[in-house]
C-alpha cells in the first residue's frame, strides 16, 4: 500500500458471503488471498450459514474426530499439501506437543497454534461436504479433516453439538503473521556443531542441538556442510518422488506448519506432474507440491543408534521448510533409499 493511503475498510461477514456466492469456483485459500482475507475470516463469515464455531482444543477435538471413522486428513503450508486417508486412532495428549499414531494418520500436533476451529457443512453437486477446519492466531490453516462417503455423519453432528462455542457471531480477532525465520548460520561454531552432530544417537536430538548453538535448521546445514549436509539441485525432490514410485522403496514424507506436521509412511505409486505442481495421486495418500517454490534442497545425514537417517529436505526462498522425505525404517533398514539419496550429486560450488 502506498504511503498516505487509507487501508480499505474491513468487509463484514455478510459482504464476504455475497462476494463468495458471486465467485464460488476458486479454492477457499485462493479466494481469501485474492480478496485480502485470511482463510479463517472466510470460513467464519459463514457461521450460521452451514458453519459452526467449535472448540479447537486438541484434547477435546481428537477423541471425537476418531468417532468419524475413515476420513481424509489435510495439513499444508504455502508450498505443499499433504492428504492422507485413515482413522484418527491412538491420540496421545501433550501440553506442548501431542500426537496421533494411527498407521495411516500420523500427526505431530502443537496445541498452542490451534486457536480457531469450525465445523463446515457446505452444499456441493455430490451432496453435503462436511469438514473440520482449524486455524492459527493469524487465521492461517493448521489442519483440516474432510469426511468421506463412509464417514459417520451422525458422529459429526454429535461432535458439533458437543464442541459448539457459545459465541457464534463469526467475528475473529487475529494476530499478525509470524514472519519466516531466514537461515541462521554460525561459521565460527562450525567445529563444535560438527562434533555434537557426529555424537547424535537419535534424530529428535537435532533441533535441541541446533538451538543450543544459536542456529536454526537451515543455518546448521549451511554451517556443518559435507558429509552431514550437502546442497542438491532444486529438482532433486521431483527425482526422489519419481524414483520412489518407480522402484517401490518406501518413504516417509513430512509436511507441516507451525501447528501440525503430517507424515506419510510407506510406498508411493503414482507421480503426476501438472504445470508447476508435482503430485502423488495414490488411493490413500495425495501430495501436491509447488516445485517452482523450491529454492534449496539439502541431503542431510543424521547419526542414530540404528544407522544413519538420511533425508531430502526442501526450503522456499525465505528459508521456510517445505517438506522432508526420509527412508521408511519400520520393517528393515532403508538400503535402497540410502543408496539412491547418496547417489544424488551435490551442487558444485554450493556455499557450505
Amino acid at each position: 500500500m502506498a504511503d498516505g493511503q487509507t487501508p480499505p475498510p474491513a468487509l463484514s461477514p455478510a459482504e464476504i458471503r455475497i462476494l463468495r456466492a458471486a465467485n464460488p469456483k476458486p479454492r477457499a485459500r485462493d479466494f481469501a488471498h485474492a480478496n485480502g482475507l485470511t482463510e479463517a475470516q472466510l470460513v467464519a463469515a459463514h457461521v450460521g450459514h452451514g458453519v459452526t464455531a467449535i472448540d479447537p482444543t486438541p484434547d477435546r477435538l481428537f477423541p471425537l474426530i476418531r468417532t468419524l471413522g475413515d476420513v481424509m486428513a489435510l495439513t499444508r503450508n504455502d508450498s505443499c499439501v499433504h492428504e492422507r486417508r485413515g482413522v484418527y486412532s491412538d491420540y496421545r495428549s501433550g501440553a506442548h506437543a501431542a500426537m496421533v499414531l494411527d498407521p495411516e494418520i500420523d500427526l505431530r500436533i502443537f496445541p498452542a497454534h490451534w486457536q480457531h476451529a469450525f465445523a463446515v457443512a457446505e452444499p456441493a453437486a455430490d451432496g453435503t461436504r462436511r469438514s473440520l477446519q482449524v486455524f492459527d492466531a493469524a487465521g492461517d490453516a493448521v489442519h483440516k479433516v474432510h469426511l468421506k462417503p463412509a464417514s459417520d455423519v451422525a458422529a459429526f453432528d454429535a461432535l458439533v453439538a458437543a464442541l459448539g462455542l457459545p459465541d457464534q457471531s463469526g467475528t475473529l480477532t487475529l494476530a499478525p503473521r509470524t514472519p519466516t525465520e531466514g537461515p541462521k548460520p554460525a561459521p565460527a561454531r562450525a567445529e563444535e556443531l560438527r562434533r555434537d552432530w557426529a555424537a547424535m544417537t537419535d534424530t529428535h536430538q537435532f533441533l535441541t542441538l541446533v538451538r543450543r548453538q544459536k542456529m536454526n535448521r537451515l543455518g546448521a546445514y549451511m554451517t556443518a556442510g559435507s558429509p552431514f549436509a550437502d546442497r542438491l539441485a532444486p529438482d532433486a525432490v521431483t527425482k526422489t518422488l519419481h524414483a520412489a514410485a518407480d522402484t517401490g522403496f518406501p518413504v516417509m514424507v513430512f509436511v507441516g506448519n507451525a501447528g501440525c506436521i503430517q507424515i506419510h509412511g510407506g510406498p508411493i505409486r503414482k507421480v503426476v506432474p501438472m504445470g508447476p505442481w508435482i503430485n502423488v495421486m495414490d488411493d490413500r495418500f495425495n501430495l501436491h507440491l509447488r516445485s517452482d517454490h523450491i529454492a534449496e534442497v539439502w541431503r542431510v545425514v543424521k547419526p542414530t543408534r540404528t544407522g544413519d537417517a538420511i533425508s531430502i529436505e526442501a526450503f522456499d526462498a525465505e528459508g521456510g521448510l517445505i517438506l522432508q522425505i526420509f527412508g521408511y525404517r519400520k520393517d528393515a533398514p532403508p538400503a535402497a533409499w540410502d543408496a539412491f539419496v547418496r547417489s544424488l550429486p551435490a551442487l558444485e560450488g554450493a556455499a557450505q
